[in-house]
C-alpha cells in the first residue's frame, strides 16, 4: 500500500465529503438505503478511533420530492425553496440514521465565505473543535437557502477542502458516484483509472468526465480541483465511489490517491493561495515562472510580460504563465496603474522608490508542484 493510502486509513481526523448524486434519486428524494450504509462506513471509522466531519450536500435534491419538483430547478428562487425544505430532510435523516449507534449529529451550515473571511474563521473553528470534543458528528452543507453564487459548480468540493484545512485534518475522503479519477469519460470503456496522483505532471491536460445524474452541482472537474488543493496544502486525498464508503474508509484501497506536498501550509499561507478572492492576474515569463514555482523567490517586475485587471497594492493577484494557468498566488506591491510601464525592466533601471518586488516571497503562494 502506498504511503497516500496508509496516511487515509490511519488519519485520527478527517474530512468526507458526499455528493448530491450518492444519497438522491431523481423524482425521488433522499435514498434511505444509500445513507444509511453511508453512515455505517462513517461509524465504523469514528468506533476506530478516528475524528470525523461529513461534508454533506443534498439539500436541494432532498427537497425535490416533496415540492413535487421531477428535476433540479434552473432559477436560483426555486434552488433556494427547494435547499429549505430539504435541509430539515437531510438534517433529520442523518439525526436517524447516526441515532441508531447513539450517536448526535451536530448540523453546521456554511457558505464559503464564512471559512475564507479569516474574522470568522477562528470562530468556526472552535465550533468544529468543540463538537469534535463533546462527541457529536458534524454534518456541514453549503448554506444554499440564503446562498445566491455559491450555489454553483462544485461548491461542496471546495468547501469540503477548506473545512478540512480549518479544522486541521489528517485526510479528505471526497465520495461520489464515480470510483476514481480516469484519464477521460469513465463512461468509455477505452479509459484507465489513475491510482495515485503524486504531482500536477501525472494529470495535466486530463480531460476528466463528469457525473451524469443531474443531481449535484459539481463534477470530476470540481473533485479533481478540490483534491489538488488540499493535496498542495499538505492533505492527502482519496476519491472513491460513495458505494465503496466502507473500504475507502477503512483500508483506502479503492480510488484515486493524492499525495500530499511535503509540509503544510499556515492558516495564513492557505487563505492566500485557495481563499482569498484575486482582482487580477500577472503574465510571467518563463524564466519568472520557474524562479516564483521552483526556487521559491520573489517576483521582480523584469519577469512580468502583461497585467490585467483593476487591483491596488496588498490585494490578491493571480500569477499565470504564458498559457494563462495559474501557477501562484500572492499579494501584489503596486496598483494596476503603475506596473505597465514597469514591466519587462530590471531593477537598476527603475527609480529607486519602484525598486523593491512586486510580490514579495513571504506574501506568495506557489500552486504548482
Amino acid at each position: 500500500m502506498s504511503v497516500t493510502r496508509k496516511a487515509v486509513a490511519g488519519a485520527e481526523r478527517l474530512v468526507v465529503k458526499v455528493g448530491s448524486s450518492a444519497l438522491t434519486t431523481a423524482g425521488s428524494g433522499l435514498d434511505a438505503a444509500r445513507l444509511d450504509a453511508l453512515v455505517d462506513a462513517i461509524v465504523g471509522r469514528i468506533e476506530q478511533g478516528s475524528q470525523l466531519v461529513l461534508v454533506s450536500s443534498g439539500a436541494i435534491g432532498a427537497g425535490l420530492a416533496p415540492l413535487t419538483l421531477g428535476k433540479r430547478p434552473r432559477d436560483l428562487a426555486t434552488q433556494q425553496a427547494a435547499a429549505s425544505v430539504g435541509q430539515l430532510q437531510l438534517a433529520h435523516a442523518y439525526a436517524e440514521s447516526f441515532g441508531r449507534y447513539s450517536l448526535t449529529v451536530g448540523q453546521v451550515l456554511l457558505t464559503s465565505d464564512d471559512v475564507v473571511r479569516r474574522a470568522h474563521y477562528r470562530n468556526a473553528q472552535r465550533t468544529f473543535s468543540r463538537l469534535l470534543t463533546l462527541g457529536a458528528v458534524p454534518v456541514v452543507n453549503e448554506n444554499d437557502t440564503v446562498a445566491t453564487e455559491e450555489i454553483r459548480f462544485g461548491d461542496n468540493d471546495r468547501l469540503a477542502t477548506l473545512v478540512a484545512h480549518l479544522i486541521g485534518a489528517d485526510a479528505l475522503v471526497l465520495l461520489s458516484d464515480v470510483d476514481g479519477l480516469y484519464d477521460g469519460d469513465p463512461r468509455d470503456g477505452a479509459t484507465r483509472k489513475i491510482a495515485e496522483v503524486t504531482s500536477d505532471a501525472d494529470i495535466d491536460g486530463l480531460a476528466v468526465g463528469m457525473s451524469s445524474s443531474g443531481l449535484g452541482t459539481g463534477g470530476m472537474v470540481s473533485k479533481l480541483a478540490a483534491a489538488r488543493t488540499a493535496a498542495a496544502a499538505g492533505i492527502p486525498v482519496l476519491l472513491a465511489a460513495a458505494a465503496e464508503a466502507s473500504r475507502a474508509l477503512t483500508a483506502a484501497d479503492v480510488g484515486t490517491a493524492f499525495a500530499a506536498a511535503d509540509s503544510r501550509l499556515s492558516a495564513r499561507r492557505f487563505w492566500l493561495g485557495y481563499a482569498a478572492g484575486t482582482t487580477g492576474r500577472l503574465q510571467l515569463d518563463d524564466g519568472a515562472v520557474a524562479a516564483v514555482v521552483r526556487r521559491r523567490r520573489s517576483l521582480l517586475a523584469a519577469g512580468i510580460t502583461g497585467v490585467s485587471g483593476d487591483f491596488q497594492a496588498g490585494d490578491v493577484v493571480e500569477l499565470v504563465d504564458g498559457a494563462q494557468r495559474v501557477v501562484a498566488r500572492g499579494v501584489v506591491a503596486f496598483d494596476a496603474g503603475e506596473l505597465p510601464e514597469l514591466i519587462g525592466r530590471s531593477s537598476h533601471e527603475l527609480p529607486a522608490e519602484q525598486r523593491r518586488e512586486v510580490v514579495h516571497a513571504d506574501d506568495l503562494v506557489p500552486l504548482r508542484r
